[in-house]
């Protein structure tokens, strides 16, 4: 896939799933909403406040007719009946509205009705940007603080599990670091060097893995090559391994904002996919995460 017009043709292709909307009043989370209902893409259940998703129904002229509206004021109450749509199987997605992202995680994890497996939850962010060849993705920028090894690999599974659901086969692993060369004072490049002895024992699997590389040897052949780096994950990464938050939350941001990079986010671990963008992220990326959700569903 080149594009995410690409991905919108595979999700309405692929047919619509239900999608659970934790407190969907929200302007830009209704708007991503109706376009991906009039693309085909998903019928939605609608949970929160239900005068305000009406009124905002209305402001952009989204037909409510067929649609189910779950009247839920409290915030959390919300987040936990949607979780449930999806743990009981009414619903294939869960989606964040106007809430914060723990409360939604928190709902997502709750023992009762929640969306637990025995996977690590990760965040994995996907973007085109027009200086690189094909699509990138980033994890985890928003929900593991500072991983260690055990985690990192846990996080690198689930981004190749859902980089076969795009039909990438074998995706090529990028464990970024601040240098290219492990060196027993920096904690982050022993560990790129252990996960991809893992790789080559066959303990990581459906992926290559290289490492530690810094940025630009991950993503460009010319930086790869005048560092005389020539492993096949160099300069043509599918995935970005951050070593931690702050990192890949910079390089998100940095991407998104200055870059202009088309983007999407979803939690993945989780028993469903969960769409979880920022309440910064615009209309475009929120339908883009959206349909990322449907075809991983």
């Amino acid at each position: 896939m080149r594009n995410f017009e690409e991905v919108i043709t595979a999700a309405r292709k692929a047919g619509p799933k239900i999608l659970s909307v934790a407190v969907a009043q929200d302007e830009d989370v209704l708007t991503a909403v109706k376009v991906a209902v009039n693309n085909g893409i998903v019928r939605p259940i609608l949970v929160g406040n239900k005068s305000k998703i009406i009124e905002i129904a209305k402001e952009i002229d989204f037909s409510l007719a067929s649609i189910e509206i779950i009247d839920i004021l409290d915030l959390k109450e919300a987040a936990l009946k949607a979780v449930e749509l999806v743990s009981s199987g009414r619903a294939q997605i869960l989606m964040k509205g106007m809430v914060d992202t723990s409360v939604v995680l928190s709902a997502a994890l709750d023992k009762a009705v929640g969306l637990r497996t025995t996977k690590t939850l990760s965040h994995i962010a996907v973007f085109f940007v027009s200086t690189y060849h094909k699509m990138l993705m980033v994890t985890d920028a928003a929900i593991n603080i500072e991983p260690d090894l055990n985690k990192k690999r846990e996080i690198l599974e689930n981004a190749v599990g859902f980089a076969h659901s795009l039909g990438i086969a074998n995706p090529k692993c990028a464990v970024i670091c601040v240098k290219e060369t492990v060196s027993q004072a920096m904690r982050h490049t022993v560990e790129a060097g252990q996960l991809v002895d893992m790789n080559e024992s066959g303990e990581i699997k459906g992926c290559m893995v290289g490492g530690p590389f810094a940025l630009d040897n991950a993503i460009s052949k010319e930086a790869a090559e005048h560092k005389g780096i020539k492993h096949a994950v160099a300069g043509d990464a599918d995935i970005l391994l951050m070593p931690q938050i702050e990192a890949g939350n910079v390089l998100y941001k940095s991407l998104t904002f200055l870059a202009n990079a088309d983007s999407a986010g979803l939690v993945l671990g989780a028993s469903a996919p969960i769409v979880l963008t920022s309440r910064a992220d615009n209309v475009v990326a929120k339908l883009n995460s959206i349909a990322l959700a449907s075809l991983h569903a």
